[in-house]
């Protein structure tokens, strides 16, 4: 077909002219060279550790707002949290951490009074609070 002659309809238009390519030789050194590019893991690796820093670093950063930063050193610490009408004790002693749960519930006895706390014949200690209107 020439280019003056109409082309039916659904023909696919005329290739161009073809262009020379250029044949790729491989030398016989090219077995001997190391690869330039690298391992293509070692990026994976570098995230994996940038997680981690991450992970740390979202961890100091949630005990600093908590004031439970103390807990990481050597010091003695004692914090009192309040949540929804329940406290908790938490003790860091040396290397013992303790938590314990205060409750409003009443407990009957005897003990020996320790200003405002009693300690029970089992061992137990009890703090007992004055009502509302002494205080």
């Amino acid at each position: 077909m020439s280019p003056q002659q109409p082309q039916p309809p659904g023909a696919r238009p005329p290739l161009p002219p073809a262009v020379p390519r250029r044949r790729a030789f491989v030398t016989p050194h090219a077995g001997r060279r190391e690869d330039r590019a690298g391992d293509p893991l070692e990026g994976l690796v570098n995230l994996f550790d940038l997680g981690i820093v991450l992970a740390v670093a979202f961890l100091l950063a949630a005990l600093a707002s908590l004031n439970l930063s103390g807990l990481l050193t050597s010091e003695d610490v004692t914090v009192t949290k309040k949540t929804d009408g329940q406290e908790t004790v938490i003790r860091k002693k040396g290397d013992h951490v303790q938590a314990v749960e205060l409750s409003h519930r009443k407990v009957v006895g005897t003990g020996e009074r320790i200003g405002q706390a009693y300690r029970l014949a089992d061992g137990r200690v009890v703090i007992v609070r004055p009502p509302k209107s002494q205080r």
